[in-house]
């Protein structure tokens, strides 16, 4: 159970849980006592100098806490916490390259495939087959013995490339300090389960282990987030507890986590028959909902046909206890009317009457402002206009924080122009562009509604009296969906900007395939400021002015890397796309294992190809499509660069994607998000300066004389005692309820 469940705490909070109690060893004399200390404070010093090799530190306090462990706690203490910072940083598989000396020594596409071929001529065994392709006019490139598959073993790679030399810029992540396990878990519980914002897929599996766990102990006080809801309702159901439901879709959401299906309700689920014990569960909680509320049942058409289906796994009509569960099944069949809320709405806008919908939206705050920029575009009189503002102004104290910010966002993007492009993002990072097309929304009722959103967010934020803010955090878009960030390290939400300083930008991507031969292709595409393509780097063009592509692989049953190294200072466009391009075989989610990042050195650092302490960022590969974008890299009017995060997923093509038949596509894509404005710290932080808060930007060195509310990239090492420390592993706690 502990290798399981410490590492959660270990990449959610970058503390490592320490024991409380006594030494977890038995000991013998005093001398020996004595002696076991020591060596545990020279096994903390060895596990802190393992941890530099890829970019960890302790922490001066939880070096202390260790140096007081027997030496066999801290090895295990050791072991556990590397083997899971090494997956962070993408350092527990091998990194091989196609080119063993890469980024030195790599030729030019049209040599490397014509010495290809001509390998394949030498070789007796592939010589007559080679020459009737030639023949045929056609050669197929995979076909060729030395291509796509490496030439050389890891260690060969090693020993051909020169150390790394050790630079001040390295990446240097702290672990501090935790308490005991069971404290840690719990706390980590209470934050996932009680989260404002919906987690991503990593994070609910990751909530679905904590609750298994924790679900008879300490509760969130509110669970605002119906799919983790249904997840904490999964292991309460296994553990005898009460379930937590107040509409009938927490019914349908905990059946489908019961059958390992979709929680959030946009992908199909294929209902297992349960148990009778889950089934008689399952009505009884359905039928509870309906009796306290019948106006429910309206609830069941948003997904008529998950209930139909459901119905024919649990027989209703066999629990006549229950009739008003039978109600649900017969609503989603057609035989008993329940007339939705949806409907009525629709029914009053093809109606034109927006005072009419508008008082019955007043009625589902968050409906009304999920309707707002609608029903402003359909009002056609001041009148109505008025009536849209008003309402909102009625009603939101009761709207969410999360649709509170969302709504403020968008009103803040719809300033601009009709005709811009409009960007379209579903809940799995799927991406797709169009014109914008809609009216615009009134100026005067868009700044109104604006106000009104920003009064509301002061209104609920906290108001420490002293705040600390690291610059570089305020740049960072708010957490409004967990599902716009990839699990991984240093990673950012989508519309976040961060600078990038250092001479050499390394991008890498890891696949290992499940079943059949599969091959990803890492490219990076260069676009000029009006957004035309400038260059690329990939397969086709492994060499260009500004930098290295490592080689093409094309199977990886024992996985496979692909690096793109690229001098900053030579790029002679504006934007740096890196993409991940499906060519062949399994997508992001049926491989085994796909991940993405990229690394930053100085000109003169060397290493191999893949040296942990020098990623700054790596992420989850984990998307619907066949060609992941990760970020863009934007070169500013100074000279200096940021990375702008994306998280999406374009379409693509069953097969054959590559970088030059979508460069296109991805160039409408970025206009559309790198001219959109997200809202970031920097609005939080706005909204709560002045009045009794104090806030100061923190230098990186002056230590606070008392208790603070700190808002950072990452955790300083010393902050008083009593602090409130909020880095991107937490910054949706920013978002108020």
């Amino acid at each position: 159970m502990i290798d399981r469940l410490e590492p959660l705490v270990i990449r959610h909070t970058f503390r490592i849980p320490l024991p409380t109690g006594p030494a977890d060893e038995p000991t013998g004399s005093a001398g020996e006592s004595a002696s076991s200390v020591a060596e545990g404070a020279v096994a903390a010093r060895q596990f802190d100098a393992v941890l530099l090799s890829v970019g960890f530190k302790l922490a001066p306090d939880l070096l202390a806490r260790l140096s007081e462990l027997p030496a066999k706690t801290v090895v295990r203490i050791a072991t556990r916490t590397l083997r899971t910072v090494r997956e962070l940083v993408g350092d527990h598989v091998r990194h091989n390259a196609y080119f063993i000396g890469f980024p030195a020594n790599v030729p030019s596409t049209e040599e490397f495939w014509t010495e290809c071929l001509l390998g394949a001529l030498r070789d007796e065994k592939t010589r007559a087959g080679t020459l009737g392709r030639l023949r045929s006019g056609v050669v197929n490139l995979v076909s060729l013995p030395a291509y796509g598959r490496y030439q050389h073993t890891y260690a060969e790679l090693l020993a051909a490339q020169d150390e790394l030399i050790a630079a001040a810029s390295d990446r240097l992540t702290v672990l501090h300090a935790g308490g005991e396990l069971a404290d840690e878990l719990t706390a980590l519980y209470l934050a996932l389960a009680g989260s404002t914002t919906p987690l991503s897929e990593e994070h609910r599996a990751d909530l679905l282990a904590l609750a298994e766990r924790c679900a008879d102990g300490p509760q969130p006080e509110a669970m605002p987030v119906r799919e983790n809801r249904a997840i904490v309702n999964q292991a309460r159901l296994k553990a005898g507890s009460a379930l937590l439901l107040d509409t009938v879709t927490d019914v349908l959401r905990l059946a489908c986590a019961l059958s390992d299906g979709d929680v959030t309700l946009l992908e199909p689920t294929r209902f297992r028959s349960p148990s009778r014990p889950v089934r008689r569960a399952l009505l009884a909680g359905l039928d509870s909902v309906i009796a306290a509320s019948p106006a429910k049942l309206a609830d069941v058409h948003a997904h008529r046909e998950a209930w139909k289906r459901l119905g024919e796994r649990l027989h209703a009509h066999e629990y006549p206890r229950w009739p008003h569960a039978a109600e649900v099944f017969a609503v989603a069949r057609g035989e008993l009317k329940a007339r939705s809320f949806d409907s009525r709405v629709e029914e009053l806008l093809a109606g034109q009457d927006v005072l009419a919908a508008v008082e019955l939206l007043a009625s589902a705050p968050g409906k009304l402002f999920r309707a707002l920029d609608r029903l402003l575009r359909t009002a056609l009189t001041q009148e109505e206009r008025d009536a849209v503002v008003a309402a909102a102004e009625r009603v939101v104290p009761e709207v969410s924080g999360r649709v509170v910010l969302s709504v403020r966002e968008h009103l803040h993007n719809r300033a601009r122009e009709s005709g811009e492009l409009r960007v379209f993002v579903n809940r799995r990072g799927r991406v797709w562009v169009a014109d914008d097309e809609r009216p615009i929304v009134w100026p005067a009722e868009r700044e109104r509604l604006i106000a009104v959103l920003d009064d509301e967010t002061r209104r609920r934020l906290p108001s420490p009296e002293r705040l600390l803010i690291d610059p570089e955090v305020l740049d960072v878009a708010l957490p409004l969906s967990g599902k716009a960030t990839a699990a991984g390290l240093g990673v950012l939400p989508r519309g976040s900007l961060s600078a990038v300083e250092g001479e050499l930008l390394r991008f890498f991507v890891y696949w290992k395939e499940t079943e059949q031969r599969t091959d990803f292709d890492l490219s990076a595409l260069m676009l000029n400021a009006d957004y035309s393509t400038h260059s690329w780097l990939s397969y086709t063009a492994l060499t260009e002015v500004e930098g290295e592509h490592s080689g093409d692989i094309t199977e990886a049953p024992d996985g496979a890397s692909e690096f793109i190294n690229l001098r900053l200072g030579a790029v002679r466009g504006t934007f740096v796309v890196p993409q991940v391009n499906i060519y062949a075989g399994e997508g992001f989610e049926e491989v085994e294992e796909s991940f993405f990042g990229f690394m930053l050195r100085e000109g003169e650092q060397r290493g191999r190809p893949f040296e942990p302490r020098t990623v700054r960022m790596k992420s989850e590969l984990r998307g619907a499509g066949r060609v992941a974008l990760p970020l863009v890299f934007l070169r500013g009017e100074d000279g200096t660069w940021r990375a702008k995060w994306l998280h999406l997923y374009l379409r693509g093509t069953p097969s054959e994607n590559r970088v030059e038949e979508n460069r296109v596509t991805v160039a409408n894509l970025l206009r559309g998000i790198v001219e959109r404005e997200q809202l970031t710290v920097r609005h939080l932080v706005g909204l709560m300066a002045g009045g009794t808060t104090a806030v100061t930007l923190w230098d990186g060195a002056t230590v606070p004389d008392g208790p603070v509310t700190y808002i950072g990239l990452r955790r300083p090492d010393e902050l008083p005692a009593g602090s409130l420390v909020i880095t991107p592993e937490n910054l949706r706690d920013l978002i108020p309820a």
